[in-house]
């Protein structure tokens, strides 16, 4: 499918080449095109392609033009990175893909220590050709220089690429790492949201023999990464979906990840968390509404999340049908996300569908061993029953069981 190109300028970035000769930093050049990526999103005038859209492209041979009918953008930025010993250098090209024509070309040379700022020079060029009349405080970051220990990044951008996985033991490995990070600049926002992050998927997941722990701790990292990066959206909105999540109060949260959507309303993950904390309140139909939004900002992103997101709204708007028709798709790209699994079979038992059901909570036991959760994030009770009532149907058990549980 084609799609149009939205009423402002639009770019997508593609992955950077590795130059460097060695496989095992092409972790980096994916990171350096990350924060390039952050540091055009934040120009609000631009709409900006989520990453996990562009880097379907990866290792590809692609045709400019074509990249811009199938993600509905008016300009592509692509180039190269290099690392050697303390230096790094990044290559890019700026071209129009509705015709192919370069419009801008330039390399970058720094030492590793002044990586940061590389990445905004890079940025506020490529700003700076697409519109030449951007306002200089338009062009940088609104944050400060997320850390000073490069070692701490370079945790990090490894941490990130175990956690993208969503599977036990990446998440669990992704922790690890980003806990290293932390170990050497506890107040490194970017490293507290993947921890954060990770306590998330821990919780939703049952992957912990103490819940409580998980939530507390969870809590905790959410509060810290608010006081040092409180300005940060990306910090913002992981914030606001963990709290919201280990049961903080949940106008505040929506208040944090407006803030954090107002800050980069090209934040595809953003509107993603966004739509779950609408689905949490009750706001059915705008949640299914954020996760479209977050489609249309990365549409070649795996769509598992916000299929999930936009079924469940489905599903507590008594449209089973449809309900069933988008879990089931997210669950072809992730078959072993419990939340996913308890969901279907709580849609299946309301839709007289026993036997199936019975079947997705086999697999759902063979994953985690919290079958029925507490639920207690989801904060309109009626809501909250009618997925309990879904899930006891096709387990079998009573409410005095699941009490004990």
């Amino acid at each position: 499918m084609l799609l149009p190109l939205p009423d402002r300028p639009s770019i997508a970035v593609l992955p950077f080449t590795n130059m460097s000769g060695d496989p095992e930093q092409e972790y980096f050049a994916d990171g350096m095109v990350d924060d390039i990526l952050t540091a055009l999103s934040r120009i609000r005038w631009l709409f900006v392609i989520a990453r996990n859209s562009t880097f379907t492209y990866k290792g590809r041979a692609v045709d400019v033009k074509q990249v811009g009918r199938e993600l509905g953008v008016l300009y592509v930025l692509e180039g190269s990175v290099r690392k050697a010993g303390n230096h790094v250098r990044i290559t890019a090209q700026l071209l129009d893909a509705t015709t192919g024509a370069h419009l801008w070309a330039d390399r970058f040379d720094s030492k590793l220590a002044d990586v940061f700022e590389l990445q905004d020079n890079v940025a506020s060029s490529v700003a700076g050709v697409i519109e030449p009349t951007l306002q200089e405080a338009e062009q940088r970051r609104s944050s400060q220089r997320p850390t000073d220990d490069l070692t701490a990044y370079d945790l990090y951008l490894r941490a990130r690429v175990h956690v993208e996985s969503w599977e036990r033991v990446g998440v669990m490995r992704g922790l690890e790492l980003v806990k290293r990070a932390l170990e050497r600049d506890p107040n490194y926002g970017s490293a507290l949201a993947v921890a954060l992050r990770c306590q998330v998927g821990i919780h939703q997941n049952g992957w912990t023999n103490d819940l409580e722990a998980t939530r507390r701790e969870g809590i905790e990292l959410a509060r810290h990464a608010l006081r040092v990066s409180g300005d940060d959206p990306f910090v913002l909105a992981n914030s606001a979906h963990a709290l919201a999540l280990f049961g903080e109060d949940i106008a505040a949260a929506i208040a944090l990840i407006d803030r954090s959507l107002q800050l980069n309303p090209n934040f595809a993950r953003g509107w993603v968390r966004s739509g779950w904390l609408r689905l949490w309140a009750g706001q059915h139909d705008l949640g299914i509404k954020h996760f479209k939004t977050s489609i249309r900002l990365s549409p070649r992103e795996s769509r598992s999340g916000p299929y999930l997101g936009i079924g469940v709204g489905h599903f507590f708007a008594h449209r089973s049908e449809k309900a069933a028709e988008m879990i089931g798709i997210s669950l072809q790209e992730k078959s072993t996300w419990a939340p996913t699994l308890r969901f279907m079979a709580s849609c299946l038992a309301h839709m007289g569908r026993l036997e199936e059901a019975q079947e997705v909570v086999k697999r759902l036991r063979a994953i985690t061993r919290v079958v029925i959760p507490t639920a207690e994030h989801w904060r309109i009770r009626e809501d909250r029953e009618y997925f309990l009532e879904g899930l006891r149907m096709a387990t079998g058990v009573n409410r005095e069981e699941v009490a004990n549980r």
